[in-house]
């Protein structure tokens, strides 16, 4: 059924990015009755998940599992980390950037926000200038967002860290991989991230409902410095567990667990670097028919440089009214759902119109993508917007290096 009520047959298609496509396995392990949270199975699956949460995530340090999205993730963090009145440095290449420093100073904090605009990844030698001139060390934390879902600028977050290393500053650096774990390469250990956020509905590919934090010991030395943390957002507990329920502070999301349990198993099946190909090689395809479209029409990839692009999400800039009217004709028509343009344009302003996202992330495959590109070429055909030829015949010569 589409949002208008009306059965079109076959499934329908949400590409938007996140919550990602879920795998029957998925939804078929987390389809049954609800479990004894105190003893038994559950128990054991809880145990088991924490290990290769890490193999996902790339590091050895600890994991804190929370009931939550994104947003928990984020005041999770800062909870254990930033005290009231202490500092954070915002780097924002989007709108989750001024999110997450919104979710800072909410909890007392100052945050000092430093704006690339919605086009352009980081300017390190911004970044540098801010942290020479905080001698103090007033920055007690960077938040870095290493792909921005709103804009789909993928961040170098490696680069970061050694420039925080030459200029020896001590704050630790704390990355937002909400949209970007099991989709974008991402090494907590091997570039020296500190504190990473993320969530279980992207490329996790389970249901909205869990969020996770990663953190090493010199985080955890910081956590135990605090005045104070919220007994339901301590990691400490849920780090180290005496009991299963210490785990959640309360009941655990049992059937979420079971869901993630089988999209781990999943991801380990196919291996971290066979995922990271497969969706940097689907991502040339959308990228390849966007260039087509755009060669003769007002369609326009939002990052013009490949380097910079995420590959799990991609912003589209496309003159308003025809972005909003491009959603609505395929939603209405084929049953495909593309993401609205989050925070590129303030909602109201007719430029919201201009603007729209796909998601690429989790369970996806070349077919798929092949379907998702045919829908929006039959859109734009069928709206009477420009567009360049041969969209389709260059995304299937990527297709076919898989």
């Amino acid at each position: 059924m589409t949002s208008s009520g009306k059965h079109l047959g076959g499934r329908e298609y949400l590409a938007i990015p996140g919550p990602s496509v879920m795998p029957e396995a998925v939804l078929q392990a987390m389809h049954r009755a609800a479990p004894n949270i105190y003893a038994g199975e559950i128990v054991d699956i809880a145990a088991s998940l924490v290990p290769d949460l890490r193999r996902v995530a790339r590091t050895e340090g600890h994991v804190a599992m929370y009931i939550g999205n994104g947003h928990a993730a984020w005041e999770a963090a800062l909870a254990n980390t930033v005290a009231e009145g202490e500092t954070v440095l915002v780097p924002a290449t989007g709108r989750f950037a001024h999110g997450w420093a919104e979710m800072a100073e909410g909890l007392g904090a100052e945050a000092r926000i430093i704006d690339h605009g919605k086009r352009a990844p980081w300017d390190l030698d911004r970044i540098a200038e801010a942290l020479r001139a905080d001698t103090g060390h007033k920055i007690k934390a960077v938040l870095a967002v290493h792909v921005d879902t709103s804009t789909s600028i993928r961040n170098d977050v490696a680069a970061l860290r050694g420039v925080m290393d030459d200029i020896g500053h001590p704050a630790l650096l704390m990355a937002d991989c909400i949209a970007s774990l099991g989709c974008d390469r991402f090494e907590m250990d091997a570039w020296g991230v500190d504190v990473m956020v993320a969530g279980c509905q992207k490329g996790l590919m389970v249901p909205p409902g869990m969020a996770f934090v990663f953190f090493n010991d010199k985080a955890d030395a910081v956590r135990r410095a605090m005045p104070r943390v919220s007994r339901y957002w301590d990691w400490s507990p849920r780090a180290n567990p005496e009991e299963f329920f210490m785990y959640w502070n309360g009941t655990a999301p049992t059937h979420h667990l079971y869901g993630l349990r089988t999209a781990l198993d999943m991801i380990h099946a196919e291996g971290m670097e066979a995922i990271w190909t497969r969706h940097e090689r689907l991502a040339r395809a959308i990228w390849a028919a966007c260039d087509a479209w755009g060669a003769e029409g007002p369609l326009e990839l939002n990052v013009a440089a490949p380097a910079e692009r995420s590959c799990a999400v991609t912003a589209l800039r496309l003159e308003a009214p025809h972005a909003t009217a491009l959603r609505d004709w395929t939603e209405a028509k084929l049953g495909l759902t593309l993401g609205i343009g989050l925070g590129m344009a303030p909602p109201g302003d007719p430029a919201w119109h201009g603007f729209f996202r796909l998601g690429h992330m989790g369970h996806v495959n070349g077919q798929m993508i092949m379907g998702l590109l045919g829908g929006i070429e039959a859109g734009l055909t069928a709206l009477g917007v420009p567009h360049g030829q041969g969209a389709l015949d260059a995304a299937a010569t990527e297709i076919a290096k898989i």
